[in-house]
């Protein structure tokens, strides 16, 4: 830190886990919505059991690292802002809605985007204006209002509340847990001999870890200039758009490096796959589709305080009370938004 600024250094952190999960997404296939249409009209479970190698590895590494005293979970803000159910269901509806109109999620759109899918670009704008707007601009008065955000006065996780109560440390509870992600996982015998999948949802999984030990780390140096973060796509979006309107404005944070990361790590893996290819959008109402799906998915995810990524995947990794409400949510909207797409309303 006597060389570069903080800030420079939690973008760096977040450059770094950025690059392992874009990579993921390009050679891991590692896509929300992807993985629903694949097990819901494809037929194949394997891109969505991929999600238990993943969260296995998160929720894992994650407690370990605060059990090793690396990573101090209850300092993230999925743990430090008390829980409102409303906001998660609500939240998650609407975004998972919108990712499937818009065709992606925020993470999905950015990973298709360092692909060469210029349609994704439309989305990543749209989703991060609404996201700030939701957060901090025009909205964010309505939404305080409907859905304040309080801090939280007790534990926001299900480990470290069920610690609090038992005496015991809260790994002891998280440990079955992430067991039981990864026996779903491998119980699927596609995905057990599908080795590529495999090692790219470990290391999406460890890139969540990385991120915590690593913003953990530079809170405690800096008395907590960073905060303690872990990857999400919602508000994210928002901050790298006003980095690069205004670098004064928000200056450069985990946010923007992760964002960055993300875009160069799948151009990286679509590189070594063959499959970056410039792509447009021919079709005005498509993407008419996809702009009122980023405007809901940046809406719904600050509401929800956290996208498929943030709530499904980092706030998992700390056990989070909102963390399977807000995935559930998430997935009913985006199979509900899918029925629609494939299917219409129309009675079969």
């Amino acid at each position: 830190m006597d060389i570069l600024p903080i800030g420079v250094l939690s973008a760096l952190v977040g450059l770094i886990g950025g690059l392992v999960l874009g990579m993921a997404a390009r050679l891991g296939d590692f896509c929300t919505l992807g993985a629903l249409e694949a097990a819901a009209y494809g037929e194949d479970q394997r891109r969505i059991r991929l999600w238990g190698i993943v969260l296995a590895v998160a929720i894992t590494g994650a407690f370990v690292a605060e059990a090793a005293g690396w990573a101090d979970l209850t300092s993230t803000f999925y743990l430090t802002i008390s829980w409102n159910p409303i906001g998660s269901v609500a939240g998650g509806l609407v975004f998972g809605y919108g990712m499937a109109l818009a065709g992606n999620c925020g993470f999905g759109a950015l990973a298709r985007f360092g692909g060469g899918d210029l349609r994704s670009l439309v989305v990543v704008v749209v989703m991060g204006i609404f996201a700030f707007a939701t957060l901090s601009g025009p909205l964010a008065p309505l939404r305080a209002a409907l859905l304040p955000q309080v801090d939280a006065t007790a534990p926001q996780g299900i480990a470290h509340w069920l610690a609090e109560r038992s005496g015991l440390a809260p790994i002891t509870f998280a440990l079955p847990v992430a067991a039981l992600f990864l026996i779903w996982a491998l119980s699927y015998a596609p995905l057990r001999g599908d080795r590529r999948k495999i090692l790219w949802g470990i290391a999406a999984g460890l890139a969540v870890v990385w991120c915590l030990v690593g913003t953990t780390y530079l809170s405690r140096e800096s008395l907590g200039e960073v905060g303690v973060e872990a990857p999400s796509f919602t508000a994210p979006l928002g901050r790298t758009i006003l980095y690069f309107m205004t670098s004064t404005g928000g200056g450069i944070t985990f946010s923007v490096g992760l964002v960055a990361g993300v875009l160069a790590g799948a151009f990286a893996g679509s590189a070594i796959r063959g499959l970056f290819r410039w792509e447009a959008c021919e079709d005005p109402r498509e993407l008419g589709r996809q702009v009122s799906g980023a405007a809901l998915m940046g809406i719904g995810g600050t509401v929800a305080l956290g996208c498929s990524v943030g709530q499904g995947i980092s706030a998992m990794s700390t056990l989070a009370f909102s963390a399977p409400v807000t995935l559930a949510a998430i997935i009913a909207g985006g199979l509900l938004g899918l029925r629609q797409l494939i299917h219409g309303f129309q009675p079969d």
